[in-house]
């Protein structure tokens, strides 16, 4: 679990650091809020990748012959492992094809939305959706497209703020399937 009194004092630490006064006015309560938005925002740190699929895994039996689900443009958002930085405009699409059953569509993005909230890399991120999205579903082919921006890229270093990075993770058939790899597009 996140020790937010842990954070709180860290920030108050940050906020020193940096030469500021955490007891002026408008940062007195700063290190309680960005606490509580840790909290909120790295819950996912607290769940396995088999949790989540246990979490968000409800399913129906799936109609005769269905062909691939995708689910394009889940937003999500998520912070860099390596500075801690906002990953942003980041849009998640998903597709699988059903073994014997189907998930629920608002779980696909569930899964997304809790995955994402970790410290992470984009590639991490795709690999651990189609995981989760495997055991959830009990389907070996699942493909996953993540296109989005990183303020470690954007917003300090070389400052480039058109660059945008796009991952895919595949796993069965759409590892080998050209025509499934081209629902993603």
């Amino acid at each position: 679990m996140i020790d937010k009194k842990a954070i709180e004092e860290h920030v108050k630490g940050i906020l020193v650091a940096l030469g500021e006064d955490p007891e002026r006015e408008g940062l007195k309560e700063t290190p309680q809020r960005v606490a509580r938005m840790y909290e909120e925002v790295f819950q996912g740190i607290a769940y396995s990748n088999s949790d989540i699929a246990k979490m968000f895994g409800k399913t129906f039996e799936a109609p005769a012959n269905a062909g691939p689900v995708i689910v394009r443009d889940i937003e999500v958002f998520s912070y860099c492992e390596h500075h801690m930085a906002l990953m942003y405009d980041m849009s998640v699409s998903v597709a699988y094809i059903p073994k014997d059953r189907v998930i629920g569509l608002s779980k696909i993005a569930r899964i997304c939305d809790m995955a994402a909230k970790r410290l992470q890399l984009q590639e991490r991120l795709g690999s651990d959706i189609a995981e989760i999205m495997s055991e959830a579903t009990g389907s070996p082919d699942v493909g996953v497209v993540i296109a989005g921006t990183h303020s470690c890229l954007t917003a300090r270093g070389i400052k480039n703020t058109s660059a945008k990075t796009e991952t895919k993770t595949y796993l069965g058939r759409f590892k080998t399937e050209q025509s499934l790899k081209d629902l993603l597009k």
